[in-house]
């Protein structure tokens, strides 16, 4: 199987298993599971977020994704238990595309590392 195919294939599983999980079957899309991602790396479940703390749950779950391919590095949790990263190397410039791609093989990673799929 190709890279590319493998990719898919394990997308596809992370996407039913997620969707099926948070979303009672109906389809999530790319921005959700790194919302889904911030939350579980937050750790705080149990609560409601604000529009300004959503989009840094989804920052959280970035910066975690690409922290493996050297872009990010843990910082430290402040006093609100919210994990900060530094910037290690800049994003270079991606086509959507290509962005999209870089950011679910990160997604495929992480639940492989979290042993949700093989």
């Amino acid at each position: 199987m190709s890279r590319d195919e493998q990719l898919k294939t394990r997308w596809d599983a992370v996407v039913t298993i997620l969707s099926n999980q948070f979303a009672d079957g109906e389809t999530l899309d790319l921005d959700a599971i790194i919302y889904l991602i911030g939350l579980q790396e937050l750790g705080q479940l149990n609560r409601t977020f604000k529009k300004d703390e959503k989009l840094n749950l989804m920052h959280i779950a970035i910066c975690r994704l690409l922290e493996p391919y050297g872009y990010y590095e843990f910082a430290f949790f402040d006093e609100d238990r919210w994990p900060h990263y530094t910037v290690k190397e800049e994003l270079p410039p991606l086509k959507a595309g290509e962005q999209s791609v870089l950011m679910k093989e990160a997604i495929v990673n992480y639940f492989l590392e979290k042993e949700l799929i093989k």
